[in-house]
């Protein structure tokens, strides 16, 4: 009895914390362990040759908070309302700045845990060094978001099968790769991708590759949702 009341009362002790985080937006995610973690909108940390951005860059944005050990392992604990427009990217990017017709590979991949609740993209988000062009590649994505542009083909390239839509935000080229089949682990033969959009005269031979991001472009994660990084890595020569 006596333990059993004493549980009683853990949980009665438990249950309005863990009410209070929600309403606070504070994370019950792995951040208080990780090694490193931010809730500033704007918060980064470079390691091992990368940077981690937080970048809550939309308008109507809630509570983000992201936490990583390392630039392979990380993640982020997001409670944005359920309204329409995009709130927030975090990601991982590493920069480049070869020239395509320089590269012999670029290559990357990933493994990820994502919520089946609200509205998202896991997504690379790759750019030319002076922001002109925007490659974005959709490997898995939930609820009312979509690309920009319109649709051009269906092609088999960088070792996956993808619906091309290509358009303009206003301020740069977008060419979105959505995949045709959604997935949490993949290795992207990116080089190829790219030398497949030149081979379309959108971008040039020898443009200027900047960085390659990975992320979560979240739209709604209202109540708060995790989104885990297990792995993640670029390589090119």
């Amino acid at each position: 009895m006596v333990k059993r009341t004493a549980r009683r009362t853990f949980l009665r002790l438990l249950t309005p914390l863990l009410a209070l985080a929600v309403l606070f937006g504070v994370s019950m995610s792995p951040a208080h362990a990780a090694t490193w973690s931010t809730s500033d909108k704007w918060g980064q940390w470079s390691t091992g040759g990368y940077t981690l951005y937080n970048n809550i860059w939309g308008s109507g944005a809630g509570y983000q908070s992201m936490w990583a050990n390392s630039h392979s392992n990380w993640g982020t604990w997001a409670n944005h309302p359920n309204t329409g427009g995009i709130k927030s990217y975090p990601n991982a990017k590493r920069v480049v700045n070869r020239n395509l017709n320089q590269l012999s590979s670029l290559n990357s991949n990933f493994d990820v845990s994502v919520p089946q609740a609200g509205a998202y993209a896991t997504a690379y988000d790759i750019w030319d060094t002076s922001y002109n062009h925007e490659i974005m590649l959709w490997m898995n994505w939930h609820g009312p978001v979509g690309p920009l542009g319109t649709y051009q083909t269906r092609v088999s390239v960088g070792g996956h099968t993808w619906d091309v839509y290509r358009g303009s935000n206003g301020h740069n080229n977008v060419y979105s790769f959505l995949r045709t089949s959604h997935t949490s682990a993949a290795s992207v033969d990116v080089l190829s991708v790219l030398r497949w959009i030149a081979g379309r005269g959108w971008i040039r031979s020898n443009e200027p590759i900047g960085d390659v991001q990975f992320g979560y472009e979240i739209t709604s994660s209202a109540g708060g949702l995790d989104f885990t990084t297990r792995q993640f890595g670029v390589s090119y020569s």
